[in-house]
C-alpha cells in the first residue's frame, strides 16, 4: 500500500440502527490471543508455492455496468498489463477492450452506452489523462493530453454532455473538480481551493445536472465536510459546517435528489453511515458500530442503499431497505467482500449488485449478486488452476497488548507441518500509510513466503485505519515511535508460541512499510536478522523537498511545521539511526517514483555502503510507487525470496 492509499450463508436482519452480528462489538472488546493457541495445522499436499502461478493469477477491480445492464467493464492484467477488459452480466470469456503497457483505471461508461472514459499515467508517475475508447472498441482518444496535470475520477453527467473529474498540477498541493466538455473537450475549473493541500472529490451529480455534490477533505484526512455546488457559478454550500475536526464523507444521492447517503465519524469518533436530507440538513443515523463502515449507493429506483462494514480487517457488504430500515448482508464467501461499480455497484434495473470477493489465501474475483433471488454468481476466475491445487494456510486474526497496554490487531499466517521447536523464520511485515490498514485481502507476497516455511505476522499500530479516529491519530508527531513498539510487541507475540528462532526475524514493507523496516533495523538493530525494504523514506526533510507537493501537505497534517517541529522531522527520520543497523538490507525502488523519490533509496544505499555494511539495490525502470507490471513483480519476490533464504535461512544464494 502506498502513502495516502482492498461469505457466511446467514442473512442477518437488522432494524432501525442497523447492527449486524459480530464476533465483538468493536475495539474495546477485542480479546486478547494466547499465543499458544497459535498452531500449524498438517496437510501433507503442502509445496512452496509456484512464483509464476501466484503473479500469473489475475487481478480484477474498477468494474461498471453499461447503461443497458447487459456488460461489465473492469480493469484486469490477465494480459500482464493493467488495461480495460469487458464481459457480459450473464458470464462468458472476457474481451480485451484496450491494450497499453501503461495502467488503465476508473473506466466510466457514458449514459448513451457508446463510449468509455478512464485515466491512464506514463510509467507509473501518477500524472494522469483522461481516455475515451468506444464500448465496442476503437480508436483510444486522449481527452486531456496535458502531461503536467492529474486528471483522475471521471463522472458523467447525466446527459452525456460533460465529465466531472478531479484535477491538480503537477506542482499544485490542492485537488480541485474540474468539468470537461465531451464536444468541445475544454476543461474548467469548478472549484478553486486555496487552502494547501486540501482536496475536492466528486460524489455525484444531480438529476437535472444542475448541481454537483462534493467532499473537501484535509491533508491528513481527518476532517472532511460535504458541499452542495452550483454548476454554472460554482457557488458551493457546506452542508455539514461543524466544529472540531470531524469527517462527513458524501457517497450517494437519492433519485429523488433528496437525500445524500454519506459515511462520518461524528457518532462516537467510529465512521457510522447516515441519511442526509439535502433541504434541511438534518442527519439520520443508520449503523451505531465501532467499527468503521462505509456508505456506498442508492439502488437506481431509490428503493435500496448499500454501505459495508470493516471488522478487524474482514469486510462485509450489506443492502439496506429504505422504507424499512432492514439490512441484509449480502451472501458471499467469507473474506474482503467490497462492492464495485462507477459510480453505481446497483445495476440500471435496481436487481443486481456487484461485488468483489477475495481472501489471503483466494484471489480476486468479480461476482454479481441477484437481489431478488438471493444469490451470487462468479463472474471471473482469474487463480491458475494448479494454484488451486496448492494448499496456502489462511490468515487468522491475532489480538496482543503493546508497551503502554494499547490493544493491537495482527493477521497471522502459520506455514504448514511447522514444529513447535522455536527453529522457524518469521517476518514481520508492516503496512503502508500509515492511514492505511492491512486487510485481509489476497497477497500474493505472504502465499509466496509462507508456503516457503515463513511465519508472517501483519500488525495494525497504532495510526492505523479501522480502529477509530483517535487510534488513527494516535502516531501524529511520533512516526517510528509508539507505532514501531506496536510492531516490536508483534514479535514478542511471535516468540510466544513457541515456533520462531528469536536469531531468524526478517522485516519487509513498501512505502511507509518500507519507512517503518528501516526505522526498525535503526532504532532495535538487535531483532532483525534481514530486511527488505520497497521504497521506503529515509528522511522526512527530504521527502518534503522532493515527493509531490500534495504528499508534502499531508506530511505536514502528521509531523507539523517543518521549520517549528524540526527536531520531529529529525527524531522520526530513519536517516538518525540508520548507521546503527546491523541487519543485511536489500532496497528495491521504482525509478519513477512520484510519491518516495529514487533518492530516498540512494541515501539508504549510499550511507550503508559507506558504512560496509552488507546492503543491495535494485531499481526498476518505468515503475512509479509500487510494481505493477508482471515482470517486476515477480523479479522483486524473487529477489526477497533469495534474500531472506540466505540471511535467515543459511541457504546458499544461486548465481
Amino acid at each position: 500500500m502506498g502513502i495516502r492509499q482492498l461469505l457466511a450463508p446467514l442473512f442477518v436482519v437488522c432494524c432501525g440502527l442497523c447492527t449486524p452480528l459480530a464476533a465483538s462489538t468493536g475495539p474495546d472488546d477485542r480479546p486478547l490471543t494466547d499465543p499458544k493457541s497459535v498452531v500449524s495445522s498438517s496437510n501433507a499436499a503442502a509445496r512452496p508455492a509456484p512464483i509464476d502461478d501466484l503473479y500469473f493469477t489475475k487481478s480484477v477491480f474498477g468494474a461498471a455496468w453499461s447503461p443497458d445492464g447487459k456488460q461489465i467493464v473492469f480493469t484486469s492484467d490477465i494480459a500482464g498489463r493493467s488495461n480495460l477488459w469487458k464481459v457480459r452480466a450473464s458470464g462468458g470469456w472476457p474481451i480485451q477492450l484496450t491494450q497499453s503497457d501503461e495502467r488503465q483505471y476508473n473506466a466510466a461508461w457514458s449514459p448513451d452506452g457508446k463510449w468509455i472514459v478512464y485515466q491512464q499515467d506514463h510509467a507509473g508517475d501518477e500524472l494522469w489523462d483522461l481516455y475515451a475508447v468506444p464500448s465496442d472498441g476503437g480508436q483510444i482518444i486522449n481527452l486531456t493530453n496535458t502531461p503536467d496535470i492529474r486528471e483522475e475520477n471521471p463522472r458523467w453527467s447525466n446527459d452525456g454532455r460533460t465529465i466531472a473529474l478531479n484535477y491538480k498540477p503537477k506542482d499544485g498541493t490542492q485537488y480541485d473538480i474540474a468539468l470537461l466538455d465531451w464536444s468541445t473537450r475544454k476543461v474548467r475549473l469548478l472549484t478553486h481551493e486555496r487552502q494547501p493541500g486540501y482536496s475536492w472529490q466528486v460524489v455525484t451529480w444531480s438529476s437535472d445536472d444542475k448541481t454537483i455534490y462534493a467532499s473537501r477533505v484535509n491533508p491528513p484526512f481527518t476532517d472532511a465536510d460535504i458541499y452542495r455546488i452550483d454548476v454554472a457559478t460554482g457557488k458551493a454550500e457546506n452542508l455539514t459546517a461543524h466544529p472540531g475536526t470531524i469527517r462527513y464523507l458524501g457517497s450517494s444521492l437519492s433519485p429523488d435528489d433528496k437525500t445524500l447517503l454519506l459515511s462520518s465519524d461524528a457518532h462516537g469518533g467510529y465512521l457510522n453511515v447516515a441519511l442526509l436530507d439535502v433541504a434541511t440538513k438534518k442527519i439520520t443515523w443508520v449503523t451505531d458500530e465501532k467499527w468503521e463502515t462505509f456508505a456506498g449507493n442508492f439502488s437506481a429506483d431509490g428503493k435500496r442503499y448499500s454501505y459495508v462494514i470493516n471488522e478487524d480487517g474482514v469486510i462485509d457488504p450489506y443492502i439496506a431497505d429504505r422504507s424499512t430500515n432492514h439490512a441484509e448482508k449480502v451472501n458471499l464467501p467469507h473474506g474482503l467482500n467490497v462492492f464495485q461499480g462507477n459510480p453505481s455497484e446497483f445495476a440500471p434495473q435496481s436487481d443486481r449488485v456487484i461485488v468483489s470477493h477475495e481472501a489471503s489465501n483466494e484471489p480476486s474475483d468479480l461476482w454479481v449478486y441477484n437481489l431478488g433471488a438471493r444469490h451470487a454468481e462468479q463472474l471471473t476466475f482469474t487463480a491458475i488452476a494448479s494454484l488451486r491445487a496448492t494448499p496456502l494456510p489462511p490468515s487468522q486474526i491475532v489480538h496482543y497488548k503493546s508497551f503502554d497496554g494499547k490493544m493491537i490487531t495482527a493477521l497471522l499466517w502459520v506455514p504448514f507441518n511447522l514444529k513447535r521447536d522455536g527453529s522457524n523464520p518469521a517476518l514481520v511485515l508492516p503496512h503502508g500509510g500509515p492511514t492505511g490498514q492491512m486487510v485481509d485481502y489476497w497477497n500474493t507476497d505472504v502465499a509466496a513466503l509462507t508456503s516457503r516455511g515463513y511465519i508472517c505476522i501483519a500488525p495494525n499500530p497504532r495510526g492505523s485505519t479501522g480502529y477509530g479516529l483517535d487510534f488513527q491519530k494516535a502516531n501524529f508527531q511520533d512516526l517510528g515511535g509508539g507505532d514501531l513498539k506496536d510492531e516490536i510487541a508483534g514479535v514478542d507475540f511471535l516468540k510466544a508460541t513457541g515456533f520462531v528462532d528469536s536469531k531468524k526475524i526478517g522485516i519487509y514493507g513498501g512505502s511507509y512499510g518500507g519507512f517503518m523496516t528501516l526505522i526498525a533495523i535503526g532504532k532495535t538493530p538487535d531483532i532483525w536478522g534481514a530486511a527488505v525494504d520497497e521504497y521506503g523514506i529515509i528522511s522526512w526533510l527530504t521527502m518534503l523537498k522532493s515527493s509531490d507537493p500534495s504528499l508534502s501537505e499531508y506530511l505536514k497534517g502528521l509531523l507539523g511545521d517543518p521549520e517549528k517541529n524540526r527536531k520531529v522531522y529529525e527524531d522520526d527520520s530513519p536517516i538518525t539511526y540508520i548507521r546503527s543497523e546491523k541487519a543485511p538490507l536489500l532496497v528495491l525502488q521504482g525509478d519513477n517514483d512520484p510519491r518516495v523519490p529514487k533518492e530516498e533509496a540512494q541515501q539508504v544505499v549510499d550511507i550503508l555502503k559507506k558504512e560496509g555494511r552488507i546492503v543491495a539495490v535494485h531499481y526498476y525502470p518505468n515503475e512509479g510507487h509500487g510494481f505493477v507490471k508482471r515482470e517486476n513483480q515477480i523479479d522483486s519476490i524473487r529477489r526477497t525470496i533469495a534474500w531472506f533464504d540466505q540471511y535467515l535461512m543459511g541457504k546458499t544464494p544461486a548465481p
